[in-house]
């Protein structure tokens, strides 16, 4: 008897608001006081060698979206370089999840607001790998304020600098190392089309960085290498809790046209498909992942 594939209604499959997440202490917070628990798809996604014998550096690995698509890359056969902040616990949680597929990882800590530590990023992975196939520029930051006077000025600049100023460095250090047929695949987001106020310098951010998508594809296209976007919507990871009012977090998601959010292993699959060859004539596109909320 051979098995079948069993669908799931999309809007029962997880977790469905209201969520009893409390706040979170330190920003941007830890998977393990998340409830309920991110899926990053420790135990539903099955690689199939698209990716064998590469190697990616992944920004923002050891939590959230960035720890669904190391897992995800790995599963598929490659190398991965775990780029993060300061939450060691989340990097190695990530790394064991790598190693487990018998694939390398590398974790490797800096703030990437720093343009010396996106150089010694990238210089590091070539250094232990001798080779760079996917960059994933998706370390994210971000603050919510009522009124645009909140918004601090270090608060803006950090924004920025991690957003927007690390993936034009980090892309600027890989492009000439990236080999030919190579990805540089960038986290956007729905905030891009349609800013919410309160996340006003994040969602400048995201705009920049479809912008920076848009042409870099055209100067990378002359090395062989493609550049493209993936622009989530409400996902649940540890930088809501650490982020956003309580009572927002309660209910996040249900604007959606599933009621809640996405799980990180739902949106992996895109940034798969984007770095593999199945997508080679993919390039300077924005692929929306909103829950039915991507502008017309």
């Amino acid at each position: 008897m051979t098995n079948k594939l069993e669908l799931q209604d999309p809007r029962t499959q997880y977790a469905r608001p209201p969520y009893d997440q409390q706040p979170l202490i330190d920003m941007p917070g830890h998977t393990g006081e998340m409830n309920p628990r991110p899926d990053h798809g420790e135990d539903s996604y099955q690689g199939s060698g698209l990716l064998k014998g590469l190697t990616a550096v992944v920004t923002g690995a050891d939590s959230g979206i960035g720890r669904a698509v190391a897992l995800a890359y790995a599963r598929e056969g490659a190398n991965v370089v775990i780029s993060y902040l300061s939450e060691e616990v989340d990097a190695d949680e990530t790394r064991k999840l790598v190693e487990a597929t018998g694939n390398e990882a590398i974790c490797i800590a800096g703030d990437l607001t720093s343009e010396s530590a996106c150089e010694k990023l990238i210089g590091d992975a070539m250094r232990h790998f001798g080779k760079l196939d996917i960059l994933v520029n998706n370390a994210a930051y971000q603050v919510t304020r009522d009124q645009i006077d909140a918004f601090s000025t270090e608060e803006f600049d950090r924004i920025l600098k991690t957003n927007v100023y690390a993936p034009f460095w980090l892309s600027r250090d890989a492009l000439p190392k990236l080999t030919s047929g190579g990805s540089i695949i960038n986290t956007v987001s729905i905030q891009g089309y349609e800013p919410s106020p309160e996340l006003l310098p994040y969602a400048v951010t995201k705009s920049a960085l479809i912008g920076m998508t848009k042409g870099l594809a055209k100067l990378a296209i002359d090395r062989g290498v493609r550049v493209n976007a993936v622009a989530p919507g409400p996902v649940w990871t540890p930088l809501i809790p650490g982020s956003v009012e309580e009572e927002k977090v309660r209910q996040f998601g249900t604007n959606t046209l599933f009621g809640r959010a996405a799980q990180p292993a739902e949106l992996a699959p895109l940034y798969v498909w984007l770095a593999s060859p199945s997508a080679s004539y993919v390039t300077g596109e924005v692929f929306g992942a909103t829950g039915g909320r991507t502008p017309v």
